[in-house]
């Protein structure tokens, strides 16, 4: 099962999950109830430690095949005061960027997932006008760490930032509450002027949403149109003339006629409590490829699991997902894996999505099979036909 000439491999990582004291961030002040918001099981702390020891990390991953790496760049780090620059903070990127290539790894950089300087947060955030121009100043303060990068996405997940603009609001048991009209307004305007100053540097700019797999039961295909529009459709709507589309998939949501469903009882769940179900990637890139018109790249999919033969297998039917999209025609130019490592998941360590796993005291690095055998397929660039499936 071959993948096309110059088919994108890697993983990916956000800044927060990963690096550890992140003392200036919303996330961070939120961890320690200084911010309002839900409970959070536990802080970050010091995470995985990656700040200091992303050359090991990248290391692992060029070595077991893999040929890309997604990180973002954390604003909190860059402007940690509103108008302050930490020349410090883009000189450390800077040599992420370095090292990604002395490693042979395309470097592919966020600049926004899902973390925002303190000081943003405390001036109302997505919530106000003034969220743009912040926005896109900090941008321009970021663009030296973008030379010689090809692949930008400016803000993760807009989709998710947006229907959780409420500091208040968790994610509920079924389904997502909808997304807030004056915030998405907002973030699709910092998106477009943040695209004009990623291009300025030559390098594609595109952002990444999290694709959830509507799939209406009969009879319900409109209240499955509703119910994605503000969820989903708009922010892939708002890709159009953009260089290319992410889509992050992971689970499905079946669609009836009051709503989404619960999981059958009989499903299994993954350590997330989401529905195994790897051919959601599939649905998420067909309907990016229709409503944004883009080459799309699959920057993030995964599976939170403690057996790492189950993350093989789902990344195995994930990606039998994308070998038939492309065979469709649809221009799918790569696949980002979440995650390179074990992460902190926003509240928890439980759910463990990495191809690498490491001590939380030592932080001894502990490359899983799945790295091996992703590597594998990168090297081939093609997916094993296994007879049995």
């Amino acid at each position: 099962m071959d993948f096309p000439d110059g088919f994108l491999w890697g993983a990916s990582t956000a800044a927060h999950q990963i690096e550890g004291g992140n003392i200036n961030s919303d996330w961070w002040q939120r961890e320690w109830g200084h911010l309002p918001g839900p409970a959070i099981a536990e802080p970050s702390g010091d995470a995985a430690d990656s700040y200091h020891r992303f050359p090991q990390d990248m290391a692992l991953l060029a070595q077991a095949g893999l040929a890309a790496y997604r990180f973002s760049i954390e604003w909190a780090r860059i402007e940690p005061e509103r108008g302050w620059v930490s020349r410090a903070a883009i000189d450390h990127y800077r040599r992420m960027v370095d090292t990604a290539r002395e490693n042979g790894l395309e470097p592919v950089i966020t600049l926004h997932h899902f973390t925002n300087p303190v000081w943003f947060a405390r001036e109302g955030g997505w919530r106000t006008d003034a969220s743009i121009d912040a926005f896109r100043r900090y941008v321009e303060a970021a663009l030296p760490v973008l030379e010689d990068v090809s692949l930008v996405c400016t803000i993760n997940e807009p989709n998710m930032v947006s229907v959780l603009a409420d500091p208040e609001v968790a994610f509920p048991s079924i389904g997502l509450p909808p997304g807030v009209p004056d915030v998405t307004d907002r973030l699709i305007a910092a998106h477009r002027a943040a695209v004009e100053l990623v291009r300025s540097t030559g390098a594609q700019a595109g952002w990444s949403v999290a694709t959830q797999a509507y799939q209406p039961e009969p009879g319900a295909e409109e209240v499955a149109a509703e119910y994605g529009w503000s969820r989903e459709d708009v922010f892939l709507e708002a890709a159009k003339g953009d260089d290319w589309v992410g889509v992050q998939a992971y689970t499905r949501t079946v669609i009836g006629p009051d709503g989404p469903r619960e999981i059958p009882d009989a499903a299994e769940r993954t350590l997330t409590g989401w529905e195994y179900y790897p051919p959601a990637v599939g649905d998420g890139i067909r309907n990016a490829w229709k409503r944004a018109q883009a080459p799309v790249y699959v920057t993030e999919n995964g599976i939170a699991t403690a057996d790492d033969r189950r993350r093989i297998d789902y990344t195995t039917g994930a990606l039998e997902a994308v070998h038939a999209c492309i065979a469709d025609g649809i221009d799918v130019r790569g696949y980002l894996h979440w995650s390179a490592l074990d992460n902190y998941e926003w509240g928890s360590y439980r759910p463990t999505f990495g191809l690498i796993a490491w001590d939380r005291e030592t932080f001894e690095r502990h490359p899983k099979p799945s790295l091996a055998w992703l590597g594998g397929v990168a090297r081939a660039n093609a997916l094993p036909v296994d007879p049995a499936r």
